[in-house]
């Protein structure tokens, strides 16, 4: 834990930042204590809490091995050359994973950060309490979110919200925490955010910073996972606030339908600060060697030219065949998404849902992909899930079908008749959680939608089912119980073995 919350705490304006601190005459005891003066220096610091999601071990565009790789969708498939990363798909994480202990780190140290921030700010003087508040609410948006992150992935974990400076009090908060006193304050902090003075959206440069439908989108989200997740008898109670939440969020939407938007414009470059779809992102500067977007790039198999102009060497962005033979036929979302590279080192699918080509990323691939957060699609489908569960079929139909509608898919009712489609998708349930995979394909949400649907027994029935020959060479079958959580990092466990007790099973 010194490691995480201590250094952290005490560095986290560091590259955000315009004070010098390595000019200090004994950096061995920098503190934060002299940096708050200025509104300009909270403001810094809240954007250094912000850039900190943008690594690839926290919640930024190539993080997805924590989760979609984790999920059904994509995984590694040479263990020789991937090494640990091959163990997320394969089920066989060990608690001496460095990359797992990278993503705990990376996660608490955005918590840090913002835990700095909301212990410093009240030593600033402001000329507007709107502008302060705004910091406050925006740095509680972030922490609510990074903590819904790690409840989900690992169930009890510490529970910090105050900046930690010293050794005694890094140790004092070195236990694992019930998971519902973790999600009491991820509630807690994101009422704050809805009783703030944000705006529903943030627009122009302000883009990728916390707004109120992005409160209210993830907070509808949180109550609905708890709802299925959580067993503190309350499930109804969490599906109606769901419901509640996800409504607020959808009514603020600038559009009608979601047939208005084409799907290739939520993942357009060029659209990605106009489209009315999307709600929050993480913001990648076009042509940029330090903060541009490498997702293009890095998605593209060699021989190919679709995603970037960088010339591709290896594979690219892994999809499983188990994938492929979700999407239903002439479903375009394929098309966009996903395609096979025909040449010999390849010879399989690859991820072309986020794309680059322009002249501005040019052959070095730095791209301008936005890494989306929160979309209305997403919205719409959880709509849909919450009104499934408490037993409104029609309502919970008709959000299914704008998202089916907008592809240029048959609506659920039509759909029924493919006697395939019935087969494989027998409830509304399953044709819910089939087309979450099929629309936020590659967007991380697999993973979580697999834990928030079924049971621990559920997914290993589930993972167990699954047709090895097409799931690459990681096992699906190794799924068992101990892999709903993540084990907690040993290094943190042996710091205190009772209070940072392990995961079943590891």
């Amino acid at each position: 834990m010194k490691r995480i919350f201590l250094a952290i705490a005490t560095c986290a304006v560091l590259g955000s930042c315009s004070k010098d601190f390595l000019n200090q005459s004994d950096p061995n005891k920098l503190t934060v204590d002299n940096y708050f003066a200025t509104e300009n220096d909270v403001l810094l610091a809240v954007n250094g809490v912000y850039q900190s999601l943008r690594s690839s071990d926290c919640i930024g565009e190539n993080s997805g091995l924590y989760l979609e790789e984790r999920s059904d969708n994509t995984g590694r498939n040479d263990y020789a050359n991937s090494g640990e990363p091959f163990q997320f798909n394969d089920f066989s994480v060990l608690a001496s994973n460095t990359w797992v202990k990278s993503h705990w780190s990376a996660l608490y140290q955005t918590i840090s950060r913002a835990n700095v921030v909301l212990s410093n700010i009240d030593k600033v003087p402001f000329t507007s309490n709107d502008k302060k508040n705004g910091y406050i609410a925006e740095t509680k948006f972030l922490r609510a979110l990074i903590y819904f992150h790690l409840v989900r992935q690992w169930g009890a974990v510490p529970l910090v919200t105050t900046q930690l400076t010293t050794s005694d009090e890094v140790t004092a908060y070195t236990y694992r925490v019930a998971d519902t006193v973790v999600y009491t304050q991820i509630i807690t902090d994101l009422k704050d955010v809805l009783a703030s003075g944000l705006p529903d959206f943030q627009t122009g440069d302000k883009i990728g910073r916390a707004s109120k439908a992005a409160a209210n989108g993830l907070l509808g989200q949180v109550y609905l996972t708890m709802a299925r997740t959580v067993n503190d008898g309350q499930s109804t109670a969490h599906l109606q606030d769901a419901k509640t939440y996800l409504e607020a969020c959808y009514n603020k939407r600038k559009f009608g339908q979601l047939s208005e938007i084409p799907y290739a414009d939520v993942f357009d470059v060029a659209k990605k600060t106009t489209c009315p779809e999307l709600i929050m992102q993480i913001v990648y500067k076009q042509g940029d060697a330090t903060y541009s977007s490498s997702i293009a790039a890095n998605n593209q198999a060699a021989g190919q030219t679709i995603n970037s102009q960088k010339k591709a060497t290896g594979i690219g962005g892994n999809v499983t065949p188990d994938l492929i033979d979700d999407y239903e036929s002439g479903d375009p979302r394929m098309t966009y998404s996903v395609k096979f590279a025909d040449t010999l080192i390849v010879r399989d699918y690859f991820i072309t849902k986020f794309r680059d080509v322009s002249d501005a990323a040019g052959t070095a691939g730095y791209g301008g992909n936005d890494w989306i957060l929160m979309r209305y699609a997403d919205i719409i489908l959880m709509l849909a899930e919450v009104n499934n569960y408490l037993g409104d079929e029609t309502t919970a139909i008709a959000y299914l079908n704008q998202v089916r509608a907008r592809a240029g898919m048959p609506d659920y009712a039509t759909a029924l008749l493919n006697a395939s489609y019935k087969a494989k998708y027998p409830t509304l349930t399953l044709a819910i959680l089939h087309e979450r995979r099929i629309e936020l394909a590659f967007e991380n949400q697999r993973w979580y939608d697999l834990l928030r649907t079924m049971t621990t027994d559920e997914l290993i029935a589930y993972f167990h089912a699954k047709n090895a020959s097409r799931y690459g060479n990681a096992v699906p079958q190794h799924f068992s119980a101990k892999d709903r959580y993540y084990p907690i990092p040993y290094d943190e466990y042996k710091l205190n073995p009772t209070g940072m007790y392990q995961n079943s099973g590891y």
